[in-house]
């Protein structure tokens, strides 16, 4: 008898012993919740809801650590994706020869821990041969390379054989870690798909597998639903959130408010006249308040300049070129002989008290962007911002600032990012579902530097339209800068958990407890 008959074996004597766990969790698991690790089909997943184990992933080659699935376990969680890198189970750097020891050290163990806590276990090449979304890329492509592709599936029918017969309510395949920018090849991609769907089943006919949408996730394989495969989308909209960094990005809001900051000046040729003009602030600003201003790029010499009431508070003559200056990064445009420098600068002013209209306008040259504008409230101690970008299609925005004893926000805008925007986005992906295909969120998060109470806004939206949908979630990490662990975020008020530090106010959000 084979090692890995010797598995199977094991596992599923210990599946019929799977109920037995589920008295073991706590922190307010039901009955029904027990039920979703069962049943798992490409037509119909579970209500998975878990974490990323990146022990393996992107060169890192730790040991999975037992107390994270103890504890994802004790939380009320179900699923785990481990996202990997074949790198490390191959020998002498060869990617032809493949270490099953090595196999057996990640993954068998990966499925016992599975096993013993009632935890699906998702196995996912996030480093694939001839892919990755990381850095350094593979030296073939597996979607334009024979031998990367006769590699790659030589490892998936590996892990084929291994766990052929392992329930799918235990273990699944994901094929490759959110394919990037492929339209120009898209079917080419289908085809290195369907190849290796075709070869994984030649070992093991019945095992689930899931596959990740294209354009980083976000687009649905519609030419995958007839290879009766499920297929898993992302959580990492709008990037404003999810990859803020607050050295280089304007602290977000939840719900987002945006408006178009590409301020063309009143002298630009070959604009239209909508297009042209200024922002505009209304709102009532009894007292002498602080303004900030982060201008991003212009373009040429350009002059720019506030207004109050009509009267000019602010005014500032730049002049980008090469060498160093005010600006962080100098950009010559060749093809126009000018300077369009990226500035990334605060600028500063202050409202005259009794302000009731604020203007922004480019007075003279080409054009600048704003990246954002916000107002100091005295009264309530905080700075309130809108966030701008550029879109040369549309005029400058129309603003309301409005301030009570409670709260300031700004109100009108081009777009509003929002639960609604959030729920429209994943459209196509409920029409995938509607032809037979399941879905799950295989990832998301946002970095640590995004602020808290931002975060808990913006992901109680996401779960709550996963929720709706039926659609099981994973987030990024368990334990760091995107988890619930020792994720340095300055703002959390931590517990102290077996010596980690523990954001509850996160975890109850994701155990649907908030």
């Amino acid at each position: 008898m084979q090692r890995r008959d010797v598995l199977k074996l094991g596992l599923a004597s210990g599946l019929a012993g799977l109920s037995s766990f589920s008295s073991d969790f706590s922190s307010g698991v039901h009955a029904e919740e027990k039920k979703l690790l069962k049943d798992a089909s490409y037509n119909q997943l579970p209500q998975w809801r878990g974490f990323n184990l990146l022990e393996k992933s992107n060169g890192r080659n730790a040991r999975l650590v037992e107390d994270d699935f103890r504890w994802i376990s004790d939380f009320g969680f179900n699923f785990v994706r481990l996202p990997m890198d074949y790198r490390t189970w191959i020998k002498d750097n060869d990617w032809h020869k493949i270490d099953e020891k090595v196999i057996e050290e990640i993954v068998d163990e990966a499925i016992r821990f599975g096993e013993k806590y009632g935890i699906h276990v998702n196995i996912n090449f996030h480093r694939a041969p001839g892919y990755t979304v990381t850095r350094p890329a593979e030296p073939k492509k597996v979607w334009t390379d024979t031998e990367a592709l006769d590699v790659c599936l030589l490892h998936w029918q590996t892990f084929a054989k291994r766990y052929k017969g392992i329930s799918n309510d235990l273990v699944s395949f994901n094929l490759f870690n959110e394919p990037d920018r492929i339209e120009p090849i898209l079917d080419q991609c289908v085809a290195v798909h369907k190849a290796l769907i075709k070869g994984i089943r030649e070992e093991d006919p019945n095992r689930l597998i899931i596959c990740d949408g294209y354009e980083w996730g976000t687009k649905p394989f519609t030419d995958l639903v007839d290879q009766k495969v499920a297929q898993a989308t992302r959580g990492y909209i709008p990037s404003q959130i999810s990859f803020h960094k607050s050295k280089t990005f304007p602290v977000p809001t939840w719900p987002l408010i945006l408006g178009n900051g590409l301020l063309y000046s009143d002298t630009k040729g070959g604009v239209k006249k909508e297009f042209r003009g200024a922002l505009v602030i209304s709102g009532l600003f009894p007292n002498q308040t602080k303004l900030r201003m982060k201008v991003d790029t212009v373009s040429n010499a350009t002059k720019f300049v506030v207004l109050a009431d009509g009267k000019t508070i602010f005014e500032h003559q730049f002049k980008p070129a090469a060498g160093e200056g005010e600006w962080k990064t100098v950009v010559f445009r060749k093809e126009w002989n000018i300077y369009q420098n990226i500035y990334d600068r605060d600028y500063e002013t202050t409202i005259p008290a009794g302000t009731q209209k604020l203007e922004f306008r480019a007075t003279q040259g080409d054009w600048l962007t704003l990246k954002q504008i916000a107002v100091w409230s005295e009264n309530l101690k905080k700075e309130t911002a809108v966030n701008l970008y550029s879109n040369g299609q549309l005029p400058p925005p129309k603003f309301q600032y409005r301030e009570s004893e409670q709260n300031a926000e700004f109100v009108g805008s081009d777009i509003i990012k929002d639960k609604t925007w959030l729920r429209n986005h994943l459209e196509p992906w409920k029409k995938l579902q509607e032809q037979g295909c399941g879905v799950m969120v295989g990832e998301f998060g946002t970095f640590a530097s995004c602020p808290h109470d931002v975060v808990l806004s913006w992901m109680s939206d996401c779960l709550a339209n996963w929720r709706e949908a039926g659609w099981g979630y994973a987030l990024w990490e368990f334990r760091g800068g995107m988890g619930v662990m020792d994720s340095q975020r300055p703002d959390v008020d931590y517990e102290n958990f077996h010596g980690h530090k523990l954001d509850r106010k996160m975890l109850k959000l994701l155990q649907g407890n908030s």
